[in-house]
């Protein structure tokens, strides 16, 4: 191979002052691209399976609290039906609907905590049914006091299953907070990538402005300085910078037709002599 052929293959491997800057702010692009991808994946992903959690959570708070009420109301039909002195008749309780809504509990998303206290609720409501059930015989029998079996009997399981179904729903109101809380730290978490890749960003505009500077802006001011002083003075071109592209065969073309431009001067002076 010879020489010629290797200097011809060494310039077409140097870029040019398009394709650097070109090269420069695409780097600059897909990097905040890149960021800015794994932020928005970052907080879609979290989003929606925290998001899920509260929902869940808020969804378990919404029964807990309807079983609360639909014992509630239970209990006081009963107080109304022993106050009425009439002859009783158990009130209507569904029994179905109650049972489904614990199951839905006992397998939520926080299940290895609300698990126990579902059962635990389920424990209550059995021997609070079971006691309600009794109420027809008490109130035919003329041997029981209505009043005394309810507040004796009735309301102490009763008592205890409204315990257990507020603790139920304190413990999902921790959960709610949990996932709250890890909503906000993920959001912070996804928000990091995009800053770092701001700061990067900017760093390598820094950079950038401070190649153009260094490499381009600095000598253009140099060879126009240059000109002006050969122009209006006739001193020597004189300009030299490191660099491999076309400001540099620019710089070179310029100095030599300065040099030839004043060797042709200096000619036509002798030739006058």
């Amino acid at each position: 191979m010879s020489v010629r052929k290797a200097i011809k293959k060494v310039k077409a491997l140097r870029l040019s002052i398009k394709s650097k800057l070109i090269l420069s702010l695409l780097s600059i692009a897909a990097i905040l691209l890149v960021s800015s991808t794994i932020s928005v994946m970052e907080y879609s992903s979290m989003s929606d399976y925290v998001s899920e959690l509260i929902a869940e959570d808020i969804s378990s708070i919404n029964v807990a609290n309807r079983l609360a009420d639909m014992t509630s109301k239970y209990n006081l039909q009963i107080l109304e039906s022993i106050g009425n002195d009439a002859e009783g008749l158990l009130p209507d309780f569904d029994n179905d609907y109650f049972k489904s809504r614990c199951d839905s509990l006992r397998l939520s998303t926080a299940g290895n905590q609300v698990s126990p206290l579902a059962d635990s609720v389920m424990y209550s409501y059995a021997a609070y049914m079971l006691t309600s059930m009794e109420f027809n015989d008490v109130a035919q029998s003329n041997f029981i006091d209505t009043r005394d079996w309810y507040f004796d009997r009735l309301q102490p399981r009763y008592d205890r299953l409204k315990s257990d179904i507020d603790i139920l729903t304190a413990s999902v109101y921790r959960d709610l907070e949990k996932n709250s809380a890890t909503f906000e730290r993920g959001f912070y978490r996804s928000v990091i990538p995009g800053i770092v890749a701001v700061g990067v960003g900017l760093l390598l505009v820094l950079m950038l402005l401070f190649f153009m500077l260094a490499f381009y802006v600095n000598p253009l001011y140099g060879m126009l300085d240059s000109l002006r002083a050969y122009k209006s003075m006739d001193k020597k071109y004189s300009v030299t910078f490191d660099g491999d592209d076309e400001l540099v065969e620019l710089n070179e073309s310029i100095t030599e037709l300065a040099t030839e431009n004043q060797q042709l001067r200096r000619r036509i002076k002798q030739l006058r002599k």
